[in-house]
């Protein structure tokens, strides 16, 4: 048995768990992360993806890795032996809105029986504290805007994707219930994008990105040909559909903040707040936006509609504000830089042999 305390970090390889380790780090807390690699790039199973490595490289600390999927509640419990776990982040989840409709059922096995798998192995090592990642797509078709914690959720949900992140809160909140020693905080949050302010790590999708950003990124560097917009005839300023971007950096710094507020002796329950910056941009904004941070020209093609999406989306952070003392503070042209920053000096990701089939 680990003589110190860690955090657990489910899914901790991909984009917005990486971001997140590294806040956790430096300021000093000891993590495990847990990865099955659906997300994640590394060079074989036996090596750590290579986010983490490089983690490893912006901290100069070590971060124990491990290719396990939550599903498996064995080989999850034996992690939770050797680790003195303390808390866990749970990222880990399939999450492609327009792919979620296509196979729903292997977004609900992974998304929701993956996470109560991982909330039984929790219980059972009497492990209690959780900050759960879950996802604006859980309001639907937004009834007002900006959006509050308030806003009704799961009976708008459009997609497969966000019912999962509905369902999971609504486990949670029952644990809540059943067992007044949990503690758990849901995170909401909008449309993450940017990369780390020294380029090494960043946004890596496989295959053909589902986001918009790391779309235009590779239509930037050469990689796509143009980006389609998803319907021009939307109830917007442009037609185009308005989403709440925030700077991955602010969202991770987010969740250091929700692990502090666990750390806090009179938290109890369940609480959540939304991230987001509280204004939204239009896709045509976002692919000027970038347009000037990569001094590219964007090609662009206006599609149909994609199944799924609502015409617009942003947040009211105020809880978050008032109660975590968080805030968004990059404004969509840090966003579009440091993104830049990051796929023009790895346009191929994070994979440097391109050429061998992800």
């Amino acid at each position: 048995m680990e003589a110190k305390s860690y955090i657990l970090v489910t899914g901790g390889a991909g984009f917005i768990g990486s971001h997140t380790i590294v806040e956790l780090l430096n300021s000093g807390y000891s993590v495990v992360v847990i990865d099955n690699l659906v997300n994640a790039y590394a060079a074989n199973e036996k090596q750590k993806p290579e986010s983490i490595k490089r983690v490893e490289i912006i901290t100069g600390k070590t971060v124990p890795c491990f290719n396990i999927d939550i599903t498996d509640k064995k080989i999850l419990n034996n992690l939770f032996q050797q680790f003195k776990i303390d808390c866990v982040i749970h990222f880990a989840a399939l999450k492609a809105v327009g792919e979620s409709v296509q196979i729903p059922l292997q977004y609900y096995q992974n998304n929701i029986a993956g996470s109560n798998t991982l909330f039984q192995v929790m219980q059972e090592n009497n492990v209690k504290r959780l900050v759960f990642s879950s996802s604006a797509t859980v309001y639907g078709t937004p009834q007002f805007l900006p959006i509050t914690e308030d806003h009704p959720t799961g009976q708008g949900c459009t997609n497969p994707y966000g019912k999962s992140k509905y369902f999971t809160e609504e486990i949670l909140k029952d644990v809540c219930v059943s067992d007044p020693e949990w503690q758990v905080i849901l995170l909401r949050y909008f449309n993450p994008i940017g990369a780390h302010e020294s380029g090494l790590i960043g946004e890596d999708p496989s295959g053909i990105p589902n986001n918009l950003l790391p779309y235009i990124a590779q239509v930037a560097v050469g990689k796509r040909e143009k980006v389609n917009v998803f319907g021009a005839d939307y109830d917007t300023p442009d037609g185009t559909g308005v989403r709440d971007y925030i700077h991955i950096t602010d969202l991770a710094i987010g969740h250091l903040k929700a692990v502090l507020k666990l750390n806090d002796a009179n938290f109890q329950g369940c609480e959540v707040y939304n991230l987001g910056t509280g204004r939204g941009y239009s896709v045509l904004e976002m692919i000027k936006a970038f347009s000037k941070a990569s001094q590219k020209e964007i090609k662009y093609e206006i599609c149909k509609r994609r199944e799924g999406d609502v015409a617009s989306s942003y947040a009211d952070a105020t809880k978050a504000r008032k109660e975590l003392d968080w805030i968004a503070t990059r404004d969509i042209n840090d966003m579009c830089f440091d993104a830049w920053r990051w796929q023009s000096a790895n346009p191929s990701g994070y994979d440097q042999n391109p050429s061998i089939a992800r």
